[in-house]
């Protein structure tokens, strides 16, 4: 039996607050530098979770030079750090920040929260999560556990989550428009990169 087992995804996505920013302007990643959003753009501290995962990835997809100059330029343009991908959407939807990177399943209960907000267009600039549960080697109950990682990968028990909100998508393959980053290119320089990142997003 698999230790771990995928079922269904999120995204990394750029939300808006729909009263300051036009949410059917086409806006990328690297746009996030532009002076006139000067101290307007959240994330959460990409040495962590999700972000730094996202982060990661674009270092190997756009090369080390360009991301390591993005980086910079985002320190510069005193983007907000914040402790989560919650406390982005927060942020966005308060209008503290206009544009903020974060996760589907955060926009998501925004959204339902009716804040002022909206997600943009998935592309190739953003990753796709698939979500996981492990089985614990040792753990008390592992027929239970395997029970219950067997339900989580059944079609239906996927499609009522996905009905609940719980899941943006079933498989990733259902799109092809996002970012699919070489994970062995990544791992390979990782204790470097995140050392570089630690340095650059560094917090007092």
């Amino acid at each position: 039996d698999a230790p771990i087992a995928t079922f269904g995804y999120r995204s990394r996505r750029l939300v808006v607050n729909t009263n300051f920013v036009n949410p059917n302007a086409p806006i990328n990643l690297k746009q996030l530098t532009d002076p006139k959003w000067k101290g307007r753009v959240a994330i959460a501290y990409p040495l962590f979770g999700t972000t730094a995962a996202h982060f990661m990835a674009l270092r190997a997809a756009w090369g080390k030079d360009a991301w390591e100059q993005w980086c910079r330029d985002l320190v510069k343009n005193k983007t907000l750090i914040v402790d989560g991908n919650s406390a982005v959407v927060r942020l966005v939807g308060m209008g503290e920040a206009w544009l903020g990177l974060t996760d589907w399943d955060d926009i998501a209960v925004g959204l339902r929260k009716q804040l002022p907000i909206k997600m943009l267009p998935l592309t190739q600039e953003f990753s796709v999560i698939a979500n996981s549960v492990a089985l614990i080697r040792n753990s008390p109950n592992p027929q239970n556990a395997r029970h219950f990682q067997e339900y989580l990968q059944q079609r239906q028990t996927q499609e009522r989550l996905l009905a609940l909100g719980a899941l943006e998508g079933i498989s990733p393959s259902d799109s092809s428009d996002h970012l699919m980053p070489d994970w062995e290119s990544v791992l390979e320089d990782l204790d470097s990169a995140y050392t570089w990142l630690s340095e650059t997003f560094l917090r007092n």
